[in-house]
């Protein structure tokens, strides 16, 4: 059987209908997860839809529902009527259906196929046939007497030609597609004049004799900081961090700012970049490219012997990069694999680099000490990304972990990031701030159980913990360091943090142990970056108060919901399209089997992280055995009722791979037996799969 059933105490057997229900109406936005799995978002909270609640509701749309309520069962909610539409386009395959024409959406969260009446001539107008993926849009919506209707506006392609499972998570979440010409005619416009800029601008410094290097990633293609740093002599240290000047070059309501403010955000998917900017902006115009002339805004921090901050300026300026160095090779530096000699240097001056790294290495272990002593939280976190060949076939996965090198840029850029944040904020200047709040104590509270059972609470940090005290947070990770739960318990602590947002006024990033922080140091990728940077110029011009200043605080609040907002979906496309190629990298490896950790629990099932790649598969409860399951909400387990067997968060396990779904990005798991055989199996079913 495998099914579960909810804990709710001492279990009574019996009959449990005939409880009355209450109805009451909100308006909110749907929110479909996947297919046959939707939410209400509203100002009274979060519904779940009942089955076939959405009628003809779709992703985005804002709704009337109606909250049902029954003693004993969470309201959820059924649409009643849709009050406002999000979709107006959609990517789908178009295919012939008689004398219609019919189109899928490749975001199976729409949840209806369209179809082109006859009259419609797009089809024929555009050659489009069997297969062909095509932007759709919307003519008619889907009502209960009637079926949706599309017309056709471009042909991306036949489906042989593109990866549409990926393309799939570009519609699915509303990711920008190729920039129009009027953006691309004035970025071929754009040069960099760096000689000509300091003429024009007596404020500007010339950091050119600066030593600095930028460190990123091996496969980073736009270099938006570079770094500096020197000991003083008498004691502590200056840090540099010199960033792009996209602003320089992105004017306000140019055709560039007006795509960027539309797209907010670069999109970082497994095969490809979705950019914020025109190539000829991140990849070569504000790219810091070691030997070459850039413009930059700079801040210069004086730290003590013990890592804090005695003092800090920021200048518009212009530098030369001395090295492009990967996360790879200062690691290696560092940790003396890599001879001071085989740096990528220029000019000869591979030992000042490589002092250079070391003091930004000394500089990163005492900003780590700086930042704990004021109740900062560092979680352990893991990325998992999929190589591909160049047909974008997956060939492995690279796991990815916080090093001295990471470290090391990441404690100058939170240095630059404060210290900006802090001037802003101190002349009431308006900017977009990276605000993250304290965690709710219902999601603290949900954390308790499970770090009970793996042994990590005592009663005065579970006390903390409660309380919201960012100290009791970082005893809890402190003493799961090197146990088999750490990756669990640094999951479960950052699962209940809030996600940071951007907001029009400063209230401090609670993770980060900060007072005030914003995001200066990728505008790049970043459109609040940009904002955060005229602001900076603006204070530093004496026009905190000027007619440009004003406008933008203006739009400030629109402007950072959408950069919260487009940051989200861009997040989660980015792991969507990992998930689907690592579920296309394990379809070759069906009946594997492989190590892994139990990393969550629902009534379904168990997610299990694997060993070797992180990947996450899910072990459906009906695979644990033949019994009963009893879902323990505040423990997150499942228990059979005749074995006794508890399923819980950190548990070891064996599992075989035991399907795939690559467009949904899905990895199906059984766990094994000690004597080999997959559980939910007979011996009989074993003995013939044999």
């Amino acid at each position: 059987m495998g099914r579960s059933r909810p804990h709710h105490g001492n279990r009574r057997r019996g009959r449990t209908g005939g409880a009355r229900e209450r109805r009451r109406s909100v308006t909110g936005t749907l929110v479909v997860s996947r297919p046959g799995s939707a939410h209400v978002e509203s100002p009274e909270g979060d519904f779940e839809l009942v089955r076939h609640g959405q009628r003809e509701a779709m992703n985005g749309d804002v709704v009337e529902a109606a909250i049902i309520e029954q003693r004993g069962r969470a309201p959820r909610a059924v649409v009643r009527s849709v009050l406002e539409r999000a979709v107006t386009t959609f990517l789908g395959r178009f295919s012939p259906a008689g004398p219609l024409g019919a189109v899928v959406p490749l975001d199976a969260r729409i949840g209806h196929d369209f179809f082109v009446v006859p009259e419609d001539p797009s089809p024929e107008r555009l050659g489009v046939g069997e297969g062909d993926v095509v932007l759709a849009r919307i003519t008619e919506y889907p009502t209960r007497r009637s079926a949706p209707v599309v017309t056709l506006e471009r042909c991306l392609g036949s489906s042989d030609e593109l990866d549409l499972n990926v393309e799939s998570v570009i519609a699915s979440f509303g990711l920008p597609g190729e920039f129009s010409p009027r953006v691309l005619e004035q970025a071929e416009g754009i040069v960099a004049d760096v000689e000509g800029a300091l003429a024009d601008d007596a404020r500007r410094r010339d950091l050119r004799e600066v030593l600095c290097v930028t460190v990123d990633p091996v496969d980073a293609r736009d270099f938006d900081d570079a770094v500096s740093a020197r000991r003083l002599p008498g004691g502590g240290f200056e840090l540099g961090v010199h960033i792009a000047d996209v602003s320089h070059y992105a004017g306000v309501d140019t055709p560039i700012d007006n795509e960027a403010k539309r797209r907010t955000c670069s999109a970082y998917l497994v095969d490809r970049v979705i950019p914020m900017l025109p190539e000829r902006l991140s990849n070569d115009v504000c790219s810091l490219r070691p030997g070459e002339d850039r413009l930059t805004m700079s801040v210069t921090a004086r730290l003590d012997a013990r890592g804090n901050v005695t003092s800090y300026k920021a200048c518009a300026s212009a530098i030369r990069s001395a090295a492009r160095l990967t996360y790879d090779e200062v690691d290696a530096l560092l940790e003396g694999r890599l001879a001071e000699g085989e740096l990528p240097c220029a000019d000869g001056r591979a030992r000042e680099v490589a002092e250079l790294l070391r003091t930004l290495d000394e500089i990163r272990a005492l900003r780590e000490q700086v930042r704990r002593r004021r109740g900062a939280i560092d979680f352990e976190t893991v990325e998992a990304k999929v190589a591909l060949d160049e047909g974008g076939r997956p060939t492995g996965v690279s796991v990815r972990r916080r090093t001295r090198a990471t470290g090391l840029i990441e404690e100058a850029m939170l240095v630059a990031n404060e210290c900006v944040a802090r001037r802003l904020a101190e002349a009431d200047a308006p900017a977009a701030y990276r605000v993250h709040e304290p965690p709710a104590p219902d999601d603290l509270k949900a954390c308790v159980p499970p770090l009970r059972e793996l042994g990590l609470l005592d009663a005065e940090t579970s006390a903390g913990l409660l309380a919201g005290d960012p100290f009791a947070i970082q005893a809890v990770l402190e003493r799961a360091k090197g146990t088999p739960g750490a990756p669990l318990a640094s999951t479960l602590l950052l699962r209940a943090q809030r996600r940071a947002v951007y907001l029009p006024v400063n209230e401090g990033h609670y993770a980060l142990g900060a007072p005030a922080y914003c995001h200066f140091t990728s505008p790049i990728r970043r459109y609040p970056d940009v904002l955060v940077h005229r602001a900076l110029k603006a204070l530093l011009a004496g026009r905190v108060e000027g007619p440009e200043m004003r406008a933008q605080a203006t739009a400030l609040p629109q402007l950072c919901r959408t950069c919260s907002e487009r940051e989200r979906a861009a997040d989660a496309a980015g792991r969507a399209s990992q998930k689907i190629k690592m579920a296309e990298l394990y379809e070759g490896r069906v009946g594997e089997r492989c190590a892994g950790v139990v990393s969550g629990c629902e009534r379904f099932g168990l997610f299990v992280t694997l060993d070797e790649t992180c990947a996450e598969g899910l072990v459906p409860t009906r695979a644990l055995g033949d019994e009963w399951f009893t879902y323990d909400e505040a423990r997150l387990t499942l228990t059979g009722e005749e074995s006794g067997e508890v399923w819980g968060l950190g548990r070891r396990i064996a599992v075989e791979i035991a399907g795939v779904n690559v467009a949904r990005g899905q990895i199906d798991l059984t766990p094994v037996r000690k004597g080999g055989r997959p559980r939910g199996t007979s011996r009989r079913a074993d003995a013939a799969a044999r």
